[in-house]
């Protein structure tokens, strides 16, 4: 029988795995601007502006003045949820 996260307290979360399959490219190390996991500085002003304009951008896409964040990472089969759920923990990382 496998574990579940509940059996395994070490499992990465929905998000964090996402993170790791499709935005740690980037998001590791700032490339096109992406803001790095952990990066307070970078993360603030972005969170500040609220969570609803984050998941918009992850999941349509954007341009703007510090680089570019592809719809959905450039992995179109993710789900919304997928993405919303790799925004909440890479926020989460910044605060």
């Amino acid at each position: 029988m496998g574990q579940t996260a509940a059996a395994n307290p070490a499992a990465a979360t929905p998000g964090e795995d996402t993170y790791n399959k499709a935005c740690v490219a980037c998001h590791a190390t700032g490339v096109a601007g992406a803001p790095k996991l952990g990066d307070k500085a970078d993360w603030g002003p972005r969170v500040a502006k609220g969570k609803d304009l984050l998941y918009t951008h992850a999941i349509q896409g954007y341009t703007g003045p510090k680089g570019v964040m592809p719809p959905k990472g450039g992995m179109a089969n993710l789900s919304d949820e997928q993405v919303r759920a790799a925004v909440d923990y890479m926020a989460a990382r910044a605060s």
